[in-house]
Parts: structure tokens; C-alpha cells; sequence
């Protein structure tokens, strides 16, 4: 139960940080068929109403997601995450606040992020891509971003 009350602390304070405002809960719920635990989340996008996370739009459930996911790292850090598409539903501006956040955690926390959006792709130190130049022959290029701009942040 400790856990799950940090757990509970960190997401609000995540979700506050990527949504630059408003507030996200979690609860324990449990079935009374089966009597099996569960988690149920609410969140609230500054300027909405509470919400159940499957009553929110794309981007906003994608965003609570990953507050929810930022937030077990800040308690029970890893040396590495794979991300793969995370930010797919992301508008610009929703991705602009992924990039910051996912930015300041990388100091911890080593980030792999497989994307298509070239906003995140700005904001990696280094690029691995994968191509076919003929059929059945795929060739991998890489680019150290560092090494060709300063940070802009």
C-alpha cells in the first residue's frame, strides 16, 4: 500500500508537470464478481471537468498514460526505457510538453524512443534509423545530434 501512495503522489505531480496544470487520481477498485483488485483512473486536464481516463480524448489519455508511466520511474528508477510510438496521438503542442518532460528525466533514466514525429526526433541525442534501399536488404544509418547542434532548450 506504501507503493501504490507514492505511486498515487508522483502521478499527480507528473500529470500536474505534463498537463501544466490540473490534478489525476488513481483508485483501487475491486470486482465484486471476482473479488480481484484493480486500478481506476481520473484525471483532470486544466480547465476540465474530472474525467475517467477512458472518457478523455486521445491525446489526453496518451499524456495521462505517460505521467503514470514518468511516475514510476521517479520512484523505482531503471537504467533504460523503451518507448515505442508513445507519442503517435500527440497534436504539436502535446508533443512539445512530452519532449520537455521526457528531456528533463533522461538525466536519470536512459530514454529509447522508436518514433515517427519529427518534434521528439529533435530533442534525441542520437538517431538510429533503418532502411531498404533494395528489397530484403535493409541497411541501418545512425547521426549523433550533439555533435551537429547545441541544445535549443
Amino acid at each position: 500500500m506504501e507503493t501504490f501512495q507514492s505511486l498515487q503522489v508522483k502521478f499527480n505531480e507528473m500529470f500536474h508537470k505534463v498537463f501544466e496544470g490540473g490534478r489525476a487520481e488513481l483508485i483501487l477498485m475491486e470486482d465484486e464478481e471476482t473479488n480481484e483488485p484493480g486500478v481506476d483512473i481520473v484525471a483532470q486536464p486544466p480547465g476540465k471537468r474530472l474525467k475517467n481516463i477512458a472518457m478523455l480524448s486521445g491525446g489526453e489519455r496518451a499524456l495521462t498514460a505517460m505521467a503514470l508511466i514518468f511516475a514510476s520511474f521517479l520512484i523505482r528508477p531503471t537504467p533504460f526505457c523503451v518507448l515505442d510510438e508513445i507519442d503517435a496521438p500527440l497534436d504539436e503542442e502535446n508533443t512539445l510538453r512530452f519532449t520537455r518532460v521526457l528531456r528533463e528525466l533522461a538525466a536519470r533514466t536512459q530514454f529509447i524512443v522508436i518514433t515517427h514525429c519529427k518534434q521528439t526526433m529533435e530533442m534525441a541525442d542520437a538517431l538510429y534509423g533503418v532502411t531498404m534501399e533494395e528489397p530484403g536488404v535493409s541497411s541501418m544509418i545512425s547521426v549523433r545530434l550533439t555533435r551537429l547542434l547545441a541544445p535549443t532548450y
